[in-house]
């Protein structure tokens, strides 16, 4: 099967001026790895916790707490999209 890759726009919420970054990724990266992604294209040193929203549904590290998101080690964007329905 062919590898297809999605160009993403990445911007920064709160934040001005706009600080916008786009990547280009497998259509199947895990949320883990597209965090690696994003550390590297905005020059991050990796010290924060992570999520990633698709609508209302979050994908980061669970920490065990009530409101876990979805962990992002086993879920890919191909997957979190098809299952969400969300086509941006």
């Amino acid at each position: 099967m062919a590898a297809y890759l999605v160009r993403l726009k990445v911007t920064l919420d709160d934040v001005e001026p706009l600080v916008m970054r786009r990547v280009v990724v497998p259509f199947r990266i895990r949320f883990d790895r597209l965090h690696e992604v994003l550390q590297a294209a905005y020059g991050w040193s990796n010290s924060h916790l992570y999520e990633f929203r698709i609508r209302d549904v979050g994908f980061g590290i669970p920490d065990g707490g009530f409101d876990d998101p979805i962990d992002a080690r086993k879920a890919t964007l191909l997957s979190a999209i098809e299952d969400i329905g969300a086509r941006s």
